[in-house]
C-alpha cells in the first residue's frame, strides 16, 4: 500500500506544479487564468468538497454540515474584511514584490486544502485500494487548477512571479505530505465531513469575492466569463469521471 500510496502523490504533486507552471508560462493573459481559477475554485466547492462532506459527515446531518459550510464562508470573510485589510488597488497587480497579506492567506487556504486531500487519499487506502484510488483521481484531477490558484493567488496579492514559485512548490508538496502522515494514524470517516465543508464555504468566498471580480477588471468580459464556465466546467467532468 504505501508504495501505490506514494505514487499517487507523486502524481498529484507533478500535477500541482504543471498547473503552475502554466500559469508562468501564461502570465500575459493573467485575467483569462484568474477567469479559469475563478471557476475551478468554486467548482471544487460545490462538485468535489461540498458533496464528500455530505457523505462523509452523513452522521452530522444536512443541517450541520451546512452550518459549517457557512462558518468557513463568514470566518474568510471576518477574516479578509476585518484582519487583512488592504486597500483593493486594480493597478497591473505588483506591489514592487511585496506579497500582501490576503495573497498569502489564499495560498495558505490552497496548500491547507491540498494537505487534506492528501490524508483523504491515504484514508481511502486505509478503507481499501479501490476506495482510494477513487479518491485519489479526483484530487488529481483539480491538483492542476490547484496549481494554477496558487500561483494567481500570490501573484494578485502584489508578488513577483519569483515569489509565486516556492508557494507553489508547498501546495506541490502538502499533498504529498498528508498522504504520508496518514501512516501515523487513523481518522474516522465521519469527522472528514464537517473540516471538507469549511473549506467548500472558504472556497467559495475565495472565488467570488476575490477572483472572479478581478478577471472582469478592464478585461473583455465576454472572454473571461468564457474561461470562468470553462474552468467549473473542467472540474465538473473530472469530478464526474472520476466516479466521485
Amino acid at each position: 500500500m504505501i508504495a501505490e500510496l506514494l505514487l499517487i502523490v507523486s502524481v498529484a504533486f507533478a500535477a500541482t506544479m504543471l498547473g503552475g507552471v502554466f500559469a508562468l508560462r501564461f502570465r500575459d493573459r493573467l485575467h483569462l487564468i484568474l477567469g479559469f481559477s475563478a471557476g475551478a475554485v468554486v467548482a471544487v466547492a460545490l462538485f468535489d468538497l461540498l458533496p464528500e462532506a455530505l457523505s462523509s459527515g452523513a452522521s452530522y446531518g444536512p443541517g450541520t454540515i451546512s452550518l459549517f459550510l457557512a462558518a468557513g464562508f463568514l470566518a474568510y470573510l471576518i477574516l479578509d474584511r476585518l484582519i487583512l485589510i488592504h486597500p483593493h488597488d486594480h493597478g497591473d497587480g505588483h506591489n514592487h514584490g511585496e506579497i500582501s497579506a490576503r495573497g498569502i492567506a489564499g495560498a495558505l487556504t490552497l496548500s491547507t486544502h491540498s494537505v487534506f486531500d492528501g490524508i483523504a487519499i491515504g484514508i481511502g487506502f486505509q478503507a481499501s485500494p479501490s476506495v482510494g484510488l477513487v479518491i485519489a483521481a479526483a484530487v488529481i484531477a483539480h491538483d492542476f487548477s490547484d496549481g494554477i490558484n496558487t500561483v494567481s493567488f500570490i501573484v494578485r496579492g502584489g508578488g513577483s512571479w519569483q515569489r509565486a514559485l516556492p508557494w507553489l512548490l508547498a501546495d506541490a508538496v502538502a499533498p504529498v505530505l498528508g498522504a504520508l502522515s496518514t501512516l501515523l494514524f487513523r481518522i474516522p470517516e465521519p469527522d472528514i465531513g464537517p473540516v471538507l465543508a469549511v473549506f467548500a464555504g472558504s472556497f467559495l468566498y475565495l472565488g467570488a469575492s476575490d477572483l472572479i471580480p478581478e478577471s472582469h477588471h478592464q478585461h473583455p468580459r465576454a472572454a473571461t466569463t468564457l474561461m470562468t464556465l470553462l474552468g467549473a466546467a473542467v472540474i465538473f467532468v473530472a469530478v464526474r469521471a472520476s466516479g466521485l
